[in-house]
């Protein structure tokens, strides 16, 4: 029996990579995208093959649309026809209110979050749409309880980028029912990754915001993992156009 194949943009670290090494876990063979740490990607492959996978990391600047439609292809060359695809490479940029934030921040956010991740979702269509014979092909979007909150004194122009995400979802299912595509998103809370630190130039943030929190706490990475988990599994072959909410009631 056939595995399925699943990509994940931004899979080398955070909510990305715990997903590439549940899915692996869970039956699925995984590309690894990543942009620059070759080494966290390769530490992502080898705990995907660790579970019996096969795995394989390629670079690529998902704000690029070049590099969008090679790492496509490379997937496609070394494990076979894509199935499933988890739409999750993004950033903040650093934290500020709008008035202070530099145009480059907000221009830089909006080229991954929100013109890559479009991109990222063609060649999803176009990849799953080509591989009619795979059992419950999926696209998975990451979206941001951002959306709703605004994230005011933060990343205004982070959670209007991922408002384009939901967007997106809801549109792309409808037009990829038809073929049997299911096209869903996560909306994640505060997680505990390296992103506060790395693309926000706040480390404090997580202890700073977990107390607004109704559950009190953040969610780890795997949390996440696990709603993709299933958005993408046949568990959830009847939803489609769906933002899931996973933000321990904020």
């Amino acid at each position: 029996m056939n595995r399925p194949v699943l990509l994940v943009t931004g899979g080398s670290r955070g909510i990305g990579a715990a997903t590439a090494i549940m899915a692996a876990k869970r039956g699925y063979d995984v590309a690894v995208n990543y942009q620059s740490n070759a080494d966290a990607a390769a530490e992502v492959v080898a705990a995907c093959e660790a579970a019996g996978a096969r795995a394989v990391a390629l670079q690529g600047d998902m704000a690029s649309a070049t590099d969008i439609i090679r790492v496509f292809a490379e997937a496609k060359a070394a494990l076979g026809p894509l199935s499933h695809v988890v739409n999750n490479a993004g950033i903040t940029g650093k934290a500020s209110s709008l008035a202070e934030a530099d145009t480059g921040v907000i221009r830089a956010c909006i080229d991954v979050n929100v013109t890559g991740a479009i991109l990222v979702a063609r060649e999803a269509a176009r990849a799953l749409g080509a591989n009619a014979e795979a059992k419950g092909r999926a696209i998975v979007n990451i979206s941001s309880a951002a959306v709703t909150l605004g994230s005011p004194g933060e990343f205004v122009w982070y959670a209007a980028s991922k408002g384009a995400i939901d967007s997106l979802t809801i549109g792309l299912a409808k037009e990829l029912a038809p073929a049997g595509i299911r096209v869903n998103a996560v909306a994640p809370g505060m997680t505990e990754t390296d992103i506060h630190a790395m693309s926000s130039g706040e480390p404090g943030r997580v202890a700073r915001i977990a107390p607004t929190i109704p559950l009190k706490r953040v969610a780890t990475p795997d949390e996440i993992a696990e709603s993709i988990l299933f958005l993408l599994s046949e568990a959830s072959a009847y939803t489609t156009g769906v933002i899931l909410r996973v933000a321990g009631g904020r």
